[in-house]
């Protein structure tokens, strides 16, 4: 295949044991983890706990990027299909809410395969980082019932500097707008799991809660109260070789994360939100083909 399926549109040759994209991954999965992981917002992780599935690569490659990996290393298992949907029913017999297939965007074309084929008796979870082509999410529709993306930025300078993409903005606010187009609002089972809907995700950067305010205002005005739901993360771990971005290479201050909070609170902002005591190296699942 030539590739074309995030923004980047890079066109280049993806077979199934090569990649030449910026992705760097082939046509058939390559995964990392796939297990219960109980650290995602409530109505997602319930009691039992997500049923995640890592996939290696990424399109983005943020500076910052905890999972860096598999998502700058490349580390991973390449799998078939039908084994994709072994790992997958897995899960779902090991008591996972829902199947959670986080930074699928390059693996879009699996995941509809997989889809249009067999439905897993639990919700889909699309967890991106928000970097996802209309077009793409389009194919997805009626296939993946809840959204889960981020909004890292709205401001192109900072999304150059510290993902490579200035047209990270304009990408990622298209894709949210179909995200909430197909999902509607958010719907609860009987004990407060999302069955279905849209929730955005926004990790506060040292230095930028400006930007994390200027995301809650466009959350708000785009989208009418109990439209989305909107999770606030203030467990930035500095990570990687931050040598070039001295700026980022601290966790946050107490100031920058009730500032952020306090502005939640006063725009009436529903959501949740992640405090800086999962901002620690055990909250970042260990990648090591467990459920592989």
């Amino acid at each position: 295949m030539l590739c074309t399926q995030c923004p980047r549109s890079c066109g280049a040759l993806r077979t199934d044991t090569r990649g030449d994209g910026l992705c760097r991954m082939p046509a058939l999965p390559v995964l990392a983890r796939a297990a219960l992981h109980h650290w995602e917002e409530p109505p997602i992780s319930g009691t039992r706990g997500s049923g995640t599935i890592f996939f290696s690569g990424c399109s983005l490659g943020c500076v910052f990027c905890q999972n860096e990996k598999i998502s700058h290393q490349d580390f991973g298992k390449p799998v078939t299909m039908a084994r994709l949907r072994d790992i997958c029913q897995e899960l779902a017999d090991q008591g996972a809410h829902n199947l959670n297939f986080v930074n699928p965007t390059h693996y879009a074309h699996t995941l509809r395969e997989l889809l249009e084929n067999w439905r897993p008796p639990i919700p889909v979870v699309w967890n991106s980082g928000g970097y996802d082509r209309v077009d793409t999410l389009r194919s997805l529709e009626g296939l993946v019932d809840i959204y889960l993306p981020d909004l890292k930025y709205l401001d192109s300078g900072v999304a150059a500097r510290y993902s490579g993409a200035p047209d990270y903005p304009e990408a990622a606010v298209a894709a949210l707008r179909e995200m909430v187009r197909q999902t509607g609002p958010c719907q609860f089972d009987g004990d407060g799991l999302l069955k279905s809907g849209t929730i955005i995700r926004h990790l506060i950067l040292p230095g930028q809660v400006g930007e994390a305010k200027a995301v809650m205002d466009w959350i708000s005005a785009e989208f009418a109260p109990g439209t989305v739901l909107f999770s606030l993360m203030s467990q930035y771990t500095p990570w990687g070789d931050l040598e070039r971005y001295p700026e980022i290479s601290r966790r946050l201050r107490t100031s920058e994360m009730r500032a952020a909070l306090e502005y939640m609170e006063n725009i009436g902002l529903a959501g949740f939100t992640q405090e800086r005591t999962s901002a620690k190296e055990e909250y970042t699942p260990p990648f090591d083909l467990t459920g592989i």
